[in-house]
């Protein structure tokens, strides 16, 4: 018990010591601005689960996740990792951004389970319209 209480003072310190000389970055003049930067995270996110599900189809149609998401945001990996340095130092701020990226994959994934509700019921409706449609055919 008294080795572990020592751990974790020593871990305690290593941290508090090893935080106390970090600089803020300075603000990159391509910054990405907390908009479009909680876009990207939400993209990333999204894509990250879809590689770990669907790899394979992916690498068939030629998809590098990362270098699709720059592309369709127009920045780069360089423009990426500053501006994620840049807005990181302020814990605050960063935490208000990754707040921002869970309530976004929240509403998505919200709008897309009504979505399936509705294609679910839409499907139980078919073979019902089906079924009375032959029996008008048939009279």
């Amino acid at each position: 018990m008294y080795k572990k209480q020592q751990l974790l003072y020593l871990l305690m310190t290593l941290t508090l010591v090893s935080c106390y000389d970090v600089q803020k970055p300075e603000k990159p003049d391509d910054l990405i601005s907390e908009d479009k930067m909680v876009d990207v995270l939400v993209e990333t996110v999204i894509m990250s689960s879809a590689k770990g599900i669907n790899k394979r189809e992916l690498e068939n149609k030629g998809i590098l996740p990362d270098s699709f998401i720059y592309k369709k945001h127009k920045i780069d990996s360089l423009q990426f990792v500053n501006s994620n340095n840049y807005y990181a130092y302020d814990i605050e701020n960063f935490n208000q951004i990754y707040t921002r990226v869970k309530d976004s994959l929240e509403a998505l994934r919200l709008h897309y389970k009504e979505v399936q509700k509705k294609e679910e019921k839409s499907k139980k409706k078919l073979p019902v319209k089906n079924k009375k449609l032959k029996a008008n055919l048939k009279k």
